[in-house]
């Protein structure tokens, strides 16, 4: 997580520069408070990233001198494949066309849409390959 904090860092000064160099350059507060808002965000993240490397032991990625053979090995479970989450994007999609013409009938089809796609998500059941009845 220290690489992830050090970009995040970086990004961080970045943006606060930038908003300091634009803000005395352009003169438009807008963009300015956008610019340090922006570099505010991308400092809360580079925080948590940081907080989060103090607790875990370093990985390969935060080791200068690590190998490639380092990372090798199992690297954790990973649920299997769902199509659930495409329709719900679809649903979402459909929501905000809906909102975006303000069609109230496509927006109560989208919200009936999101409901039971999120249904599915929740309530689908995988069975594994190894379980045994």
């Amino acid at each position: 997580m220290k690489v992830e904090a050090r970009l995040f860092d970086v990004t961080t000064i970045f943006f606060f520069l930038s908003a300091v160099v634009y803000g005395v350059w352009a003169k438009e507060p807008v963009g300015t408070v956008g610019l340090i808002l922006t570099g505010g965000l991308s400092l809360i993240i580079g925080s948590y990233f940081h907080f989060v490397a103090r607790r875990l032991s370093q990985r390969p990625e935060d080791n200068p001198d690590a190998e490639v053979s380092d990372g090798a090995g199992e690297l954790g479970f990973f649920s299997p494949g769902s199509y659930w989450p495409v329709a719900m994007a679809a649903s979402a999609g459909i929501a905000g066309l809906a909102l975006a013409f303000w069609q109230i009938w496509l927006l109560v089809i989208a919200a009936v849409l999101i409901l039971l796609t999120i249904g599915g998500l929740v309530f689908e059941y995988h069975t594994r390959p190894d379980a045994t009845d």
